[in-house]
């Protein structure tokens, strides 16, 4: 799989680099989606390149090309909060890590978050160039989907590439969990309600087609129930439960206010703690159980004593045999991963990039008179809340954590200025 790779690469470094710049982020896009992910990747030394991180480097080469777009480039907060997290991160990781491993480790997600982010910023500086780029992605992402289904049907993974995805489990009696070429089904199904969500924005932006890219934001969205993931199928349902406040946007306060007080009177009149409810909306209660119980070792049964400051590393934290399972901590929920690993130092960062990120897309939000224009950035917001949602049920690796630093990247496109160019 090495020599496949590495030719796939070469030919997607040659049509990124002879192309437009936004063309060839939507050819990576591309790539990254369809290219079984940790799949006979190149090594060069102690470090692998997927598709995806050698793609990348030649759509930055082809960028420092285009001085215009060089040139035009201002730093923002968000830009340095990116920054910020990976050496924050590094910095945490130094007290727990083998320098090495910890260089290693932190490079790749650096080639798989921050640089795709950074060239969504860089690349994208009118809004009919965002524009193309989620259609690239719908049709990408929609096609994905077909195969899903056929997967989720049958039991059988077309796009395995000779992998061994082991034996396919049921769901609902009739449907196997579709991974498609993502590392599991969860990825899979949580990556297909974010995007889903956020190409809806075309619905009212397009002048031509529209009805297609509704068929195509329709399969994303199957897509992630051929996942049978909870995962999955919360990030679309919280993406769409948003999506459907749109009407109701001016009231956004109201609803706010709202959900806390709920979440005050779930705690207090029940025997059990409010965030029992997001982990009911799964296929089993033994693992609804373990998520809830996960969250309170961490916080409230001594897990992260004496870890505060720098995390474990990327080493058990042993929370496993507090839960009394038995076994290694599974830990399924992103927020604590990132605590776990990283303590505060990691944390604190990677909580700021997702407040600016978001207070960035609503800066001006208000002020926008039109409303294919509000939608855009309201689409935008769904497929974030979705993830971050489901971020309380997973931990996130791959494919969904490079859309999910794309959409950061989608944050600071949304800007009004640039939304009437």
């Amino acid at each position: 799989m090495e020599t496949i790779t590495f030719i796939i690469a070469i030919a997607g470094c040659l049509i990124v680099f002879f192309l437009r710049p936004i063309l060839g982020l939507a050819v990576y896009a591309i790539l990254s989606m369809w290219f079984p992910y940790c799949v006979g990747k190149v090594s060069l030394g102690s470090i692998d390149f997927s598709v995806g991180r050698i793609v990348i480097i030649a759509l930055f080469a082809r960028v420092l090309l285009d001085t215009n777009l060089v040139n035009h480039f201002k730093v923002i907060w968000l830009d340095r909060l990116v920054v910020i997290l990976f050496a924050a991160e590094i910095v945490a990781g130094f007290t727990t890590i083998p320098a090495m491993k910890l260089i290693e480790n932190r490079s790749g997600d650096f080639f798989d978050m921050a640089l795709p982010y950074f060239a969504v910023r860089i690349i994208i500086t009118s809004k009919q160039q965002y524009i193309t780029l989620l259609k690239a992605i719908a049709w990408s992402a929609g096609i994905l989907a077909i195969f899903a289904g056929f997967e989720s049907l049958t039991g059988r993974n077309l796009l395995d590439l000779g992998r061994n995805i082991g034996t396919p489990q049921i769901r609902l009696n009739f449907f196997y969990r579709a991974q498609a070429t993502f590392r599991h089904s969860i990825y899979f199904g949580v990556f297909c309600g974010m995007t889903g969500v956020v190409c809806m924005g075309l619905v009212k932006s397009v002048n031509k087609n529209a009805f297609v890219y509704k068929i195509l934001i329709a399969l994303m969205l199957l897509g992630s129930f051929f996942s049978m993931s909870s995962g999955g199928l919360l990030t679309m349902a919280g993406a769409l439960v948003f999506i459907g406040f749109y009407k109701y946007r001016l009231y956004w306060k109201q609803a706010i206010v709202g959900i806390i007080i709920m979440c005050g009177v779930v705690e207090f009149i029940s025997n059990r703690h409010f965030y029992d409810v997001i982990d009911r909306f799964t296929f089993n209660a033994q693992t609804a159980w373990y998520r809830s119980r996960l969250f309170e070792v961490a916080f409230f049964e001594g897990g992260m004593s004496g870890h505060w400051l720098t995390g474990y590393g990327l080493d058990d934290p042993g929370w496993g045999e507090i839960i009394n399972v038995g076994t290694g901590t599974d830990m399924v929920n992103h927020y604590l991963l990132e605590l776990c690993r990283y303590g505060l130092i990691g944390f604190i960062p990677f909580c700021a990039v997702i407040i600016v990120a978001i207070k960035n897309l609503f800066k001006d939000f208000w002020k926008i008179n039109n409303e294919s224009d509000q939608w855009l950035i309201w689409c935008v917001a769904g497929g974030l809340f979705g993830v971050l949602l489901a971020f309380n049920s997973v931990s996130l690796f791959g494919q969904p954590m490079t859309m999910l630093f794309m959409m950061f990247g989608f944050c600071t496109v949304e800007y009004p200025s640039m939304l009437r160019r």
